[in-house]
């Protein structure tokens, strides 16, 4: 059973920094993608940034140049950096993992972020 645990996520101020960690855990599990998604209130999920074995990455336009993704596959664990945060980042901010080998698609529980003065 694969496990996604996330944390980092709370409240800042515009122009803030917050850091979010997204920790995975199973039994053969084989990290190929991990990523970022968010839902705000009343929209849709959507991608924030990707990190593909190799370290390829790829982000919403949105958040180019202000969230950095990283991935530690020592200890499956992958990483947020969000600077220069505004208030439309406010969202639910959720972690994915697959597993192209296994087949698998897993999600975290999600964490809040907010953003407001």
């Amino acid at each position: 059973q694969v496990e996604l645990v996330e944390s980092g996520g709370g409240s800042v101020q515009p122009g803030g920094s917050l850091r979010l960690s997204c920790a995975a855990s199973g039994s053969g599990l084989s990290i190929s993608v991990m990523g970022w998604f968010r839902q705000a209130p009343g929209r849709q999920r959507e991608s924030v940034a990707h990190i593909i074995n190799g370290g390829r990455t790829n982000y919403a336009d949105s958040v180019k140049g202000r969230f950095t993704i990283s991935r530690d596959d020592a200890d499956n664990t992958g990483y947020l950096q969000m600077n220069n945060l505004r208030p439309e980042d406010t969202a639910v901010y959720y972690c994915n993992v697959q597993d192209w080998e296994h087949g698998g698609n897993y999600w975290g529980q999600g964490t809040q972020v907010t953003v407001s003065s």
